[in-house]
């Protein structure tokens, strides 16, 4: 059996308690290496067989896994952040559909959801933006030309940028093209809920320079959007004159 598990957005604690169980439970774990915390490997039991996948293809991994599964072991394929995000796991699942591999999934906390917790910000303000887009800037790896950074930004929605630290030459030059103002708030989060956790506030007009200035260049989130911003609308949740399911209108 193989369980792909995700290992939260970097503190160590923040991973979650069945992702822990199966952890420790199993008999090999194959982490990438390149952006989990090491410390969660303390979770493991003595003998555990470990294998950092940051240094190993997708063939390799698979011959990991089809050699614990003949010995009747229990992998764990440790994700960083949730393994849905970028995580290159469909191609996992195919080689393990194709062998007869039983699997199953472990969400995690994605680091979208460590750099909100970090920025104290709610993506989803009422009358500034219903929508998160997570994406990423074209660089080595291509992005499907309808997904562009400038026809997104056109939406004005809040903006979640992965592995994109390394292009904001361009990234902030398609974001002032494709609609978002200058002045548009802005932030990089680097290593989001990790103890060297750092945040960096600037607006799309100075996302470059501030990430120049700062040397950051991986590691890093970046988030768009009056998200960020100061003016939005009391959500109608709460509102004592809306009436839910749960409770009628006083007002």
């Amino acid at each position: 059996m193989v369980h792909f598990v995700g290992a939260g957005s970097g503190a160590v604690d923040l991973i979650t308690v069945r992702g822990a169980k199966l952890l420790a439970q199993a008999d090999v774990v194959i982490y990438a290496g390149s952006l989990v915390n090491p410390e969660l490997l303390s979770y493991t039991k003595p003998g555990c067989e470990i294998h950092n996948s940051a240094k190993m293809t997708l063939e390799e991994v698979i011959a990991v896994i089809c050699e614990a599964e003949r010995a009747g072991k229990t992998t764990v394929r440790l994700h960083t952040g949730d393994s849905s995000i970028y995580g290159a796991v469909r191609e996992q699942f195919d080689e393990l559909d194709k062998r007869q591999i039983a699997y199953d999934v472990c969400p995690g906390v994605s680091a979208f959801c460590g750099a909100a917790a970090a920025l104290r910000a709610e993506y989803t303000l009422p009358d500034v933006s219903q929508t998160v887009i997570i994406t990423r800037a074209a660089g080595r790896t291509p992005v499907p030309e309808r997904e562009s950074i400038r026809s997104l930004a056109a939406h004005h929605a809040t903006m979640v940028l992965f592995l994109s630290t390394s292009l904001t030459e361009q990234l902030q030059a398609d974001l002032l093209a494709g609609g978002y103002e200058a002045s548009t708030p802005a932030a990089v989060v680097y290593k989001a809920t990790w103890p060297e956790e750092k945040i960096f506030r600037c607006t799309v007009g100075t996302l470059h320079d501030t990430v120049t200035q700062n040397s950051l260049t991986k590691t890093s989130l970046i988030v768009v959007g009056g998200c960020l911003g100061d003016q939005y609308l009391r959500s109608l949740l709460y509102h004592p004159g809306f009436t839910t399911e749960f409770r009628e209108a006083t007002q």
